[in-house]
């Protein structure tokens, strides 16, 4: 097929509101040596493309400062979008010509030939490479996965970003069969990963989310649904969350909690947890500065863990569990690519379930 030399993509152009998504053409990219061109058919939206916008992340000393996922003030313009489906169309300097065609989802994160601290050298939607809020982008061939299977790929760009750092966090919290876990943040993107995730694993989720969202929550099949903001007391149930919580456990806590909401309930999670148990964290959409007794963590001796994306093996096993019809995806809408603010604002809003992507090849 011929390759057009210019292409639609959003440009993110600085730290702000919607208002620095411009949707524009530039110049359509050639794959480098080891490297595939894949016409984007779909891009999946994620809160790391939103809090960058805006500069949300602070840095280790000041909450509030302006910057990026790196602490430091972006780098723009940027093409953003991390969760990638489409076909590759062409193929750089020692690819393979057959994989022309392939039918792909991406791994959005490039890693180190010589890891370094992390092992992460670069990921799409970054500076450090151009993302999937275009009709074209550029990735390693090992970062682009062959897919046959059944799923659009609008449902297969709900997946890479959520599930890849929910199959972290439950790596690195050892989460076994017959284990309790506790998923905050449930009717969110890693939320509904993380509790598929462990039900793959055999273990049981307690789901925290709130009464809008409980019954598709549950639709999930979590062990059990709790409502983060307490039972309505005025019908007389008056247990808070943390009561919730212990009574889904059998009033023996969890294993291991997985955070990513942070916010009031974060003191609460350490003291559900179990002698031993673990915490890990992904993300504080809740309020990333919370309360915190030391003495629950030493006296506990509990684990509490970072997470942040995932390797290869992590993809690996959640494209395993989606072509074992493992976990399924939760696609709430899509948007074209021109209307990328639209899209935004929706998925900042909350007021959906599941996963938002956005369509470059339409509009």
């Amino acid at each position: 097929m011929a390759i057009p030399k210019a292409m639609k993509a959003v440009l993110t152009r600085g730290h702000g509101g919607v208002e620095m998504l411009d949707y524009c053409e530039v110049p359509t990219p050639a794959p480098g040596p080891e490297e595939v061109l894949v016409e984007v058919s779909a891009c999946g939206l994620n809160n790391t493309d939103i809090w960058n916008r805006e500069g949300k992340y602070g840095t280790d000393r000041d909450p509030n400062a302006v910057t990026g996922v790196g602490r430091a003030p972006g780098s723009f313009p940027v093409i953003q979008g991390a969760d990638v489906a489409g076909r590759i169309v062409a193929v750089g300097e020692g690819v393979d010509a057959a994989r022309i065609g392939d039918r792909v989802i991406c791994n959005f994160v490039h890693y180190a030939p010589k890891p370094n601290a992390m092992g992460f050298a670069a990921s799409l939607g970054s500076p450090s490479r151009p993302g999937g809020y275009a009709q074209y982008t550029r990735v390693r061939t090992e970062n682009a996965y062959g897919y046959d299977g059944p799923l659009s790929d609008a449902e297969l760009a709900t997946f890479p970003c959520a599930y890849i750092t929910a199959e972290h966090m439950l790596d690195a919290a050892g989460v076994e069969a017959g284990q309790r876990v506790l998923v905050t943040g449930a009717s969110g993107g890693v939320g509904s990963a993380l509790i598929q995730l462990v039900n793959a694993r055999g273990a049981a989720a307690i789901a925290a989310t709130s009464a809008r969202w409980a019954e598709d929550v549950a639709g999930l099949k979590p062990r059990a649904v709790v409502l983060r903001d307490g039972p309505n007391k005025d019908n007389g149930d008056g247990r808070d969350f943390y009561d919730q919580v212990q009574d889904a456990a059998g009033g023996e806590g969890v294993h291991a909690v997985t955070d990513i909401v942070g916010g009031p309930h974060f003191s609460d999670c350490l003291a559900l947890l179990r002698q031993g148990g673990c915490y890990v964290s992904a993300g504080a959409i809740g309020g990333p500065v919370v309360p915190f007794d030391i003495r629950t963590m030493y006296l506990k001796y509990l684990r509490l863990i970072g997470v942040s994306i995932g390797y290869a093996r992590h993809f690996e096993s959640v494209l395993g569990h989606i072509e074992a019809g493992q976990v399924k995806p939760l696609l709430a809408a899509s948007y074209p690519l021109s209307e990328i603010r639209a899209a935004q604002e929706k998925f900042m809003s909350k007021d959906f379930f599941g996963n938002i992507v956005v369509l470059p090849q339409e509009g």
